[in-house]
């Protein structure tokens, strides 16, 4: 049998098991899709008991494959969603999704008793978002289903929900309580003033260190379990583990997202308004991260360009870079700038990106897409230079994962902007999944 740890990984669409072996391959791999259910309001979310029948289902066809022999198992999940549990641990509320719309009287009583919206969101780390604030979830719940709430004893975020399946332990850790929640004071380092005004504090388990695992059961033994952590801070883990200096991570997907995590400043209203948050590793310590709009913009452009030079939609794959196409003296003044910290773009709000390529100046595909990644890099370097808080020159490494680390042009104008960092193009393989299972420390990495 070959030694392995398993992962869950629990995406909005995706659910995936992965086995990974003492090198940290990926030696098996399935994915199913769950269809939603429709929860007491009638909106679509996330079918629990599906899901749950589907975790253990799975556990016990892994207990009875004689190929593998599972030494640990972790698991992830996408953040923003709570599992409420009543006496006898039984979910007692369907698994609301983040994206219901949350009232406005409510969000009004809420701000109207513990203050000024921005304040509280600096402290928190958190945007006023609804829903998608996890802390205000429980708000909702007490003072629009009280007969539901008072059933509540315990509320997991669902990576610990899971982890509660196998372990029967009620745990809360810090990557989930710092997505975005509203319920932590990361000055505090505390559950936030509110959140035990309301008694929402009586309600979240003991929080628990990653270096405390939990055990559980694989056929008649005892191994190792994690606690769970938030699918987008295990991506991390993987970078935390190979590199100790300080460096920067872009995130190049939908988003384009810039991650400090070696903050050494508090989120002002100012990273909030633009659109940068903060984020806690799984050892408890801050992430800045900050965020475009990108890809989709990406994505628009490059159609409009084939439909207007006659390419295949994918034509810019194959686009080489060519310096002679380049804006040298834009690309120069930016890196400049960065280097001396000074903030770019302060008036604008960091997400929006504006772009102005017109094709009628470009004889050649080739030309208006330099043009067109130059523009995206400059509206990336806002973004980036807040994560960074304005210090770039603190860093050594930039790392790129996603999609634009295999783009030739974006890669070498990056490189023309920063020629004083090392910068590399990471391609991890399953990396939320490879962050949960380093996180164990079974095997060296």
């Amino acid at each position: 049998m070959i030694p392995c740890i398993a992962i869950f990984d629990i995406g909005k669409t995706h659910k995936k098991i992965l086995l990974f072996d003492q090198r940290y391959q990926i030696i098996k791999e399935e994915e199913v899709s769950i269809e939603a259910t429709v929860d007491d309001d009638g909106d679509k979310g996330e079918d629990l008991e599906a899901l749950t029948n589907w975790i253990r289902a799975t556990w016990r066809s892994l207990e009875a494959d004689q190929r593998y022999d599972v030494l640990a198992v972790n698991f992830t999940a996408y953040g923003a969603s709570l599992v409420h549990l009543n006496d006898a641990g039984e979910a007692v509320t369907p698994l609301y999704n983040y994206l219901k719309p949350f009232p406005e009287n409510l969000e009004k009583q809420f701000y109207n008793t513990y203050g000024d919206r921005l304040t509280l969101s600096a402290q928190t780390a958190s945007p006023p978002l609804g829903m998608l604030n996890a802390g205000l979830q429980l708000y909702w719940l007490k003072y629009q289903k009280p007969a539901l709430f008072r059933q509540i004893r315990h509320s997991l975020h669902l990576p610990q929900y899971v982890a509660y399946l196998f372990t029967g332990e009620l745990t809360t850790e810090y990557t989930s309580l710092g997505c975005h929640t509203a319920l932590w004071d990361f000055q505090k380092k505390d559950y936030h003033a509110w959140v035990y005004a309301e008694g929402f504090d009586k309600l979240l388990p003991p929080l628990r260190h990653y270096y405390r695992p939990l055990e559980t059961t694989f056929r008649s033994g005892k191994i190792l379990a994690g606690l769970g952590l938030h699918d987008s801070s295990a991506a991390l883990i993987p970078y935390l583990k190979q590199y100790r200096k300080p460096f920067l991570l872009f995130s190049m997907g939908t988003w384009g997202i810039t991650l400090n995590p070696f903050a050494r400043q508090p989120l002002s209203t100012t990273d909030l308004q633009h659109d940068c948050l903060q984020y806690l590793t799984f050892r408890g310590n801050p992430v800045k991260a900050s965020r475009k709009f990108i890809g989709d913009v990406h994505e628009k452009q490059v159609k409009r360009f084939a439909e207007y030079y006659g390419k295949p939609l994918d034509y810019y794959k194959s686009v080489q870079y060519d310096e002679s196409l380049t804006n040298a003296g834009l690309l120069q003044g930016l890196g400049s700038a960065q280097k001396q910290g000074q903030a770019l773009g302060s008036d604008t709000v960091v997400s929006a990106v504006s772009l102005e390529v017109d094709l009628a100046l470009h004889d050649t595909y080739e030309a208006a897409y330099h043009q067109l990644i130059e523009q995206l890099i400059q509206q990336l370097l806002d973004s980036l230079n807040l994560a960074a808080e304005g210090d770039t020159g603190y860093f050594k490494l930039l790392l790129v994962e996603g999609g634009f680390s295999r783009n030739q042009v974006f890669m070498s104008l990056l490189r023309r902007v920063f020629p004083d960092l090392k910068i590399k193009a990471r391609k991890e393989a399953q990396g939320t999944a490879l962050g949960a299972a380093l996180a164990l420390n079974v095997w060296p990495y």
